[in-house]
């Protein structure tokens, strides 16, 4: 999420890249992301460069070589290493600027991986530079080195504010999730190098991209290990989308923070290509809300479990397929999917109840997804059994996150979610918890008895606070008083204005 002198930068490269003759929205949204890679690739060396001189060790498995670079055999081009890091070359003539990207940086960075048929690879390879001209690359470039590139997914959140600019966020459900709520789903679920990690519906990559810090933080020592790093960057991480943009985008990030390799690919979750079953640990994901599908492009098994086209039902029907025994789930849904009175809703909530041992239910205020929507939603936490297990289920009324719940989104000191991670990891502590609290527990008997239904107000008791009033006769003596105070300032008025 991006707001205020942010905004204002992003708008200003828009504008300049629309006016250079560039008009097409999805276009400019590439051309953007494309540079704003190339500079974060060179400022994430500059940074290992800085801690390996601090250290006394030579950096390793660098990006950017010393000497000459070959970007292509035949015919044969060339150019020094140095040319290709933003850096350098930013401080070009803007004329010599533009024919260094077109001719050997944009190249460049297409070959990243040494030939590997990796994520990264494969959506670059068809990539096309399209900036027209020297001045509007110039002035594109000046707005980048304006901006504060420190955040951990900065492409990912100005892709979705341009996509809001040209009113496509939110269509077919799609709106990009606030980093901060990412962060707390992924240290409810701390992922370790245990885990085989998946998000059927990517976006940019937010929840791999947060789970891949997590674990870089909390297992430095394990990842010293060739064998960890090894799967760490191969192998740990897999998304799905349909969209190329978000994929390449999704590919950029996971590249820029030393994954580079994940499973990214093009794929409808939902439909029958998808054969993967029982294969993941760990599954972070918010699918889209209100888009649907063909039916009879679905998958027959997710049918099978809850016979509908909405995707939030069955996005959830998949995550009990491609999940191992053991494995742990943590979804955003919409509010709907806890109380809806379909057939298919309450199979779902059955399936999660009896079938999985359904943990946890966080309800999670209305504006957290503005600007973009203004949908409740709430967090379904379970683990995959297939032999039930659901004993109590932990609720908890996420009242506030840190935010203004409008559409600024302006950062406020209430915010639940230290509390509600603090609780979750101590889950023994809240069986005493009354239900006029903020969390609580529910016994699962209590949750059949009531059609399953999952929303916390049905289990929610609101705490009554009696109200004194004075008698009548009192309050009566009251408004006589103030009717005579009112008549004697009338008449001094009228007596000061000579009436």
């Amino acid at each position: 999420m991006i707001t205020g002198e942010m905004k204002n930068k992003v708008d200003s490269i828009w504008d300049t890249i629309w006016t250079g003759g560039i008009t097409s929205p999805i276009t400019v949204l590439e051309q953007i992301t494309y540079l704003m890679f190339m500079k974060l690739l060179d400022d994430n060396q500059l940074k290992a460069e800085a801690n390996a001189n601090v250290l006394g060790v030579p950096l390793k498995n660098k990006v950017f070589q010393e000497g000459i670079c070959v970007i292509s055999e035949n015919p044969r081009v060339e150019t020094d290493y140095k040319n290709l890091r933003w850096n350098v070359f930013h401080n070009f003539e803007p004329g010599e600027m533009l024919s260094n990207i077109q001719m050997y940086v944009f190249p460049f960075i297409k070959t990243i991986g040494e030939g590997k048929d990796t994520a990264f690879s494969r959506y670059m390879k068809d990539t096309v530079f399209l900036i027209p001209t020297a001045k509007v690359l110039a002035k594109v470039v000046d707005g980048i080195d304006a901006m504060d590139m420190n955040n951990k997914d900065i492409m990912g959140d100005v892709y979705e504010y341009l996509l809001g600019k040209i009113a496509a966020a939110g269509e077919n459900g799609q709106f990009r999730t606030p980093r901060h709520i990412i962060n707390m789903i992924v240290e409810l679920m701390q992922p370790t190098l245990a885990d085989r990690i998946l998000d059927p519906a990517m976006g940019s990559a937010g929840f791999l991209l947060s789970s891949a810090s997590y674990v870089s933080e909390h297992q430095k020592k394990e990842l010293m290990k060739s064998d960890n790093m090894k799967y760490y960057k191969s192998g740990m991480f897999s998304g799905f989308d349909t969209d190329q943009s978000m994929l390449r985008i999704g590919a950029m990030n996971m590249m820029l923070h030393g994954v580079e390799d994940p499973n990214i690919k093009y794929q409808d979750s939902l439909s029958g290509d998808n054969t993967e079953r029982e294969a993941y640990t760990l599954i972070m994901a918010n699918p889209p809300f209100t888009g649907s599908v063909f039916q009879e492009e679905i998958n027959k098994d997710l049918l099978a479990l809850c016979k509908t086209r909405k995707t939030e039902l069955l996005f959830m029907a998949l995550f009990t397929k491609m999940l191992k025994v053991g494995g742990r789930c943590a979804s955003i849904v919409p509010d709907g999917v806890l109380f809806g009175s379909s057939t298919a809703h309450k199979s779902l909530r059955k399936e999660l109840v009896d079938n999985q041992q359904l943990r946890a239910v966080i309800s999670m205020p209305s504006g957290v997804f503005k600007p973009y929507a203004g949908v409740s939603t709430a967090v379904l936490i379970f683990t995959k059994t297939n032999s039930g297990g659901t004993e109590d289920v932990w609720f908890y009324d996420m009242k506030a996150d840190g935010f203004s719940l409008d559409d600024k989104r302006s950062e406020i000191k209430e915010n639940d979610i230290p509390d509600i991670i603090e609780r979750f990891r101590n889950l023994d502590k809240e069986k005493n918890r009354e239900r006029t609290e903020k969390s609580f527990f529910v016994p699962a008997d209590e949750i059949r008895k009531n059609d399953y239904d999952l929303s916390i107000n049905k289990y929610k008791k609101t705490e009554y606070v009696a109200v004194e009033y004075p008698p009548t006769e009192e309050i009566l003596d009251e408004i006589e008083k103030l009717n005579k105070e009112i008549e004697k300032e009338t008449a001094e008025l009228r007596k000061l204005l000579g009436k």
